[in-house]
């Protein structure tokens, strides 16, 4: 790991990353960023074998967000990597600046393909469950794939399944990525198993809500590594978690009864479509500019733009509904906060840092020259 810490020190970013500001500047607007999980055809269903036709669907979500100044981090998994309909339509925002493209990895189809478990296609393990040998070799296939097919270095990444660990973050700094965005504050996946004989997904229920530089010994703390967290914009609702979490410890984990109160009674709030949420959407962006937050995270999967994509979204009047609540949310987000990729955001966060340690060294100098003056 002392590559990755000599960079630090030679862009100047040793000393300004240890404190993480989550408020805005002063007359700067908030970022609204936009990630994609953009990967096969309702992959919740376990296919046996994976379509990407949601790829043709994507050109009208594009579009939307472009006439709201929004530009979309499509976070790219292998099969969507490998679509040819996906390639012209990615080639495309790169050229015109429109989007950026990211890694996505699943860990059971993204090669080399090594099996863990009986029926990988069923249990979809989770990459952090591999040796890690291996989640380095998928990691490197994936980073080259992608920077091979688009002509772009990357630098965002999204976990599959959501689960991350230290060895994770410490690949994804030896390959040079910027920003990773897996983290879901108050959530914790543990009760959904990868590989059956391990302990399941990352409990993220004590992680912070906003942007920090990433410990790559602990990733729920803050360090001086360049690898920035954009955790997923997701809020707690107090009184109700307490009830509902009280009702909830009757059951087991995982179990039906269980699942169900987690469907719909959530005590996190995502701003993430649900089909049924606009509301709880709109109270989260109104939440985001009172706390002076610096940026909110919207996220969805490419198969829930279209029919059949997904079980939330089977229909095309669920389609039609859905960007009829995505028309509003943006919208409403246009007036208050601007679009920005995670790789903008990035350079945002690292200059902002960088002058906030700046004008802090200056005034402890001021302050130590007039004293000495006295």
């Amino acid at each position: 790991m002392k590559q990755w810490v000599k960079k630090s020190e030679r862009s100047g970013m040793k000393h300004a990353v240890n404190e993480t500001p989550d408020r805005c500047p002063h007359n700067a607007r908030p970022r609204f960023l936009i990630t994609i999980d953009t990967e096969g055809d309702n992959l919740w269903s376990s296919p046996q074998a994976i379509s990407t036709r949601n790829a043709k669907f994507l050109p009208r979500f594009q579009s939307l967000c472009e006439g709201y100044g929004l530009k979309p981090t499509y976070l790219t998994n292998f099969e969507m990597a490998t679509c040819p309909d996906f390639q012209e339509f990615g080639r495309d925002i790169l050229k015109r600046g429109t989007g950026e493209i990211g890694m996505h990895l699943h860990a059971w189809n993204s090669p080399p393909l090594i099996p863990l478990t009986p029926d990988d296609g069923k249990h979809h393990p989770y990459l952090i469950e591999y040796p890690p040998n291996i989640m380095r070799e998928k990691i490197t296939f994936m980073t080259g794939l992608l920077e091979d097919t688009f002509g772009v270095k990357m630098v965002s990444h999204r976990a599959g399944k959501w689960s991350f660990n230290e060895t994770y973050a410490q690949i994804l700094l030896e390959k040079e990525y910027q920003v990773d965005c897996s983290v879901t504050p108050h959530v914790s996946w543990q009760h959904v198993l990868g590989d059956p004989d391990q302990s399941g997904g990352t409990d993220y229920s004590h992680f912070p809500e906003t942007a920090y530089m990433v410990d790559p010994e602990d990733i729920r703390q803050s360090g001086n590594s360049p690898l920035l967290e954009v955790p997923v914009t997701i809020c707690q609702e107090p009184r109700q978690k307490r009830v509902i979490e009280k009702i909830r410890g009757c059951f087991r984990e995982g179990s039906l009864p269980w699942q169900a109160l987690s469907r719909f009674f959530p005590s996190a709030l995502w701003l993430r479509p649900n089909g049924r949420n606009l509301n709880t959407m709109l109270q989260i962006l109104r939440q985001a500019s009172e706390k002076k937050r610096d940026y909110v995270e919207f996220m969805l999967h490419s198969s829930e733009l279209m029919p059949g994509g997904s079980a939330r979204f089977r229909r095309h009047a669920d389609i039609e509904s859905l960007y009829e609540t995505l028309e509003i949310l943006f919208s409403t987000a246009h007036g208050t906060f601007k679009g920005a990729t995670l790789a903008e955001y990035y350079r945002e966060f690292c200059a902002r840092h960088i002058l906030d340690h700046a004008t802090s060294t200056l005034s402890r100098e001021h302050q130590g020259g007039t004293r000495s003056l006295e």
